[in-house]
């Protein structure tokens, strides 16, 4: 497969879609990206990458990092974190107060913004140095010593993340959080700030496509099983109330973030991480998928 070529092909059809879309501006830090930014990169479990655009520059992950909180989580308690947080598509906004008042506490799954409060309120239970422990992870899987929080953007969410706060009160009203809730929101808003590049994220979501192990390490990050049901979920829930679009037009298990990221996986081949700023009504980066779309539709690869 000439991955090179497929790349510069996308790039090229996608000319006229690159910047089309809104900034995630509700969090400041964010509001100030460049628009027109655009970078893909494709890891394969053979050892090869591929990329093309802005690949090595910085970008907040944002949401993409719930991907890894709940791999740490479930690799640390296995199946008893579904007692706490459930494992079906939300149908609604990711950060939806009503929804999760009418299910009494119990967040629909674990990558909207309760769910992953709750999974990051079991981390703070579970770990001795929550942000340390997590960040040390994500540089594992990435094998890249270069990636860290950015206090800014998290002090931006920090500081206008109104409806977060609101979540997770709710949620400890539920006797659904059990540590201090400003700890919880505190360690939420920097596993959201990390900042990657393409490169780093496609690598990072190698264990994914290789069920469970980091190739190039033969490192066991989750059993088969784990790795199977968390793909379950990223094609399910990974891209929030678009989840059906996603998986209609792109084929592929994969998680968004509000930064303009997407990471995404083929079992057995590789994964392919993209960042386009501008994001659709869903909150989804416009180019992103529409960039994933191609790439599916030019290999002949999906999951189905």
């Amino acid at each position: 497969m000439d991955y090179t070529k497929i790349l510069s092909e996308i790039t090229s059809e996608l000319t006229e879609v690159i910047g089309k879309g809104k900034v995630a501006d509700y969090i400041p830090a964010l509001a100030e990206i460049d628009s027109s930014k655009f970078g893909m990169s494709v890891s394969t479990i053979n050892g090869e990458s591929f990329s093309v655009g802005d690949v090595d520059e910085k970008f907040s992950i944002q949401s993409i990092s719930k991907v890894f909180s709940l791999t740490l989580a479930f690799s640390k308690l296995g199946e008893n974190i579904w007692k706490r947080v459930g494992r079906e598509p939300s149908g609604n906004a990711f950060n939806s107060l009503v929804q999760l008042e009418y299910e009494n506490g119990i967040p629909r799954n674990p990558f909207i913004n309760a769910g992953a409060l709750v999974i990051t309120d079991m981390l703070i239970t579970t770990l001795k140095e929550p942000y340390t422990e997590l960040l040390n992870f994500v540089r594992s899987l990435s094998d890249s010593r270069n990636i860290n929080y950015d206090k800014r953007v998290a002090q931006s969410e920090r500081e206008n993340g109104f409806t977060n706060a609101a979540l997770v009160n709710f949620l400890r009203s539920q006797n659904n959080i059990q540590n201090d809730v400003e700890k919880v929101l505190d360690v939420y808003f920097h596993y959201c700030s990390i900042t990657m590049t393409t490169k780093e994220l496609a690598k990072s979501f190698l264990f994914l496509s290789n069920h469970g192990l980091i190739p190039d390490k033969k490192q066991r990050v989750l059993t088969k099983s784990q790795a199977k049901r968390i793909n379950a979920l990223l094609l399910t829930c990974g891209t929030y109330d678009e989840a059906g679009d996603f998986s209609y037009l792109v084929g592929m298990p994969g998680k968004s973030g509000v930064g303009g990221g997407i990471a995404a996986i083929i079992p057995n081949e590789l994964s392919v991480a993209v960042w386009s700023p501008a994001l659709n009504k869903k909150g989804n980066s416009l180019a992103g998928i529409k960039a994933l779309e191609l790439f599916t539709t030019k290999t002949g690869m999906s999951i189905f």
